[in-house]
C-alpha cells in the first residue's frame, strides 16, 4: 500500500518559477509529487519545469493534455521524456490511433516510462455541452466510453472527477489508475467548488492519486496543510 503522502500531487498553478521552486522545496517529503500544467509550462518551458523538479526531487505529473494527430502527439511525448515525468496526459477524444501512438512513445523510455493518462470529458462540460457537440448520452456515459477506449489503447489510467470514480472502477478494474482533481479537505475553503469531495472520501471511493491545489498552495503553512491531508488519507 502506498504511503498516504505518495497519493498527493500538488497543483502548482503559477507562472512564477521562483515561487514554484520554493513551494516544491517546502513540500519535499510531504507529498507524492507536483503537477505542472499549461499555465506554468507555457510561461517557463522545460527549463522552468526542471528547476521546480530539482528543487525537491519530487515526481512530476506533466499536465499538458496533448491532443493532435498521432505523429505530433507521439513526438510531444518523446520531447517530454527527458523531464522523466511520472505521469503525463493526452485527450482521449484524440482517438485510438493517437492514444496508441502516445503509449508507444512513452514505452520508449523503458522501465522508467511515464504513466500515460487519458482526459475523458473536461469537468467544465455539461450534458448540454456534449449534446451541442453531437455527443449523445450523459456525461458519465461518455467518460466511461472514453476510459474503456483508453484502456484498450494501452493507456494506464484517466484523470476523472470524484463522482466518476465508482463507475470507472467498475468498468476498467482495479489496476487502471484514477487521478482525481478538485479535492477539498473539510477544513479548507470551498473556493469555487460547489460540491466538496474530501481526500478521505475520494480514497474510499477508489482514487489512486489526488491532485490538490489551493488547500495546500494557498495555505499560510503549505507544509502543515500537506501533513493534515496525508493524515486524513491515512485514516480513510
Amino acid at each position: 500500500m502506498p504511503r498516504p503522502t505518495n497519493r498527493i500531487f500538488v497543483a502548482v498553478d503559477t507562472t512564477d518559477p521562483g515561487r514554484a521552486a520554493d513551494l516544491a522545496a517546502d513540500l519535499g517529503g510531504l507529498v507524492g509529487g507536483l503537477k505542472l500544467g499549461k499555465e506554468f509550462f507555457t510561461a517557463n518551458g522545460p527549463q522552468g519545469a526542471r528547476r521546480v523538479i530539482d528543487a525537491a526531487g519530487l515526481p512530476l505529473f506533466l499536465d499538458l493534455k496533448f491532443h493532435d494527430i498521432p505523429n505530433t502527439v507521439a513526438a510531444a511525448v518523446r520531447a517530454a521524456l527527458p523531464l522523466h515525468p511520472f505521469m503525463l496526459d493526452v485527450h482521449a477524444a484524440g482517438g485510438p490511433a493517437m492514444m496508441r501512438a502516445a503509449a508507444a512513445a512513452a514505452a520508449e523510455a523503458g522501465p522508467s516510462r511515464p504513466l500515460v493518462l487519458g482526459v475523458t470529458v473536461l469537468t467544465s462540460l455539461t450534458d448540454d455541452d456534449l449534446a451541442a457537440m453531437g455527443v449523445a448520452g450523459k456525461t458519465t456515459e461518455q467518460v466511461v466510453r472514453l476510459a474503456r477506449l483508453a484502456q484498450e489503447c494501452g493507456l494506464d489510467g484517466v484523470v476523472c472527477s470524484a463522482k466518476e470514480i465508482v463507475a470507472l472502477r467498475g468498468a476498467c478494474g482495479a489496476g487502471f489508475k484514477l487521478v482525481v482533481p478538485g479535492i477539498r479537505p473539510a477544513w479548507a475553503a470551498a473556493d469555487d467548488q460547489r460540491r466538496i469531495v474530501t481526500p478521505g472520501e475520494a480514497m474510499a471511493l477508489g482514487a489512486d492519486f489526488l491532485v490538490i491545489g489551493r488547500p495546500i498552495t494557498g495555505a499560510a503553512d503549505p507544509a502543515e496543510a500537506a501533513r493534515r491531508i496525508a493524515d486524513e488519507i491515512g485514516r480513510s
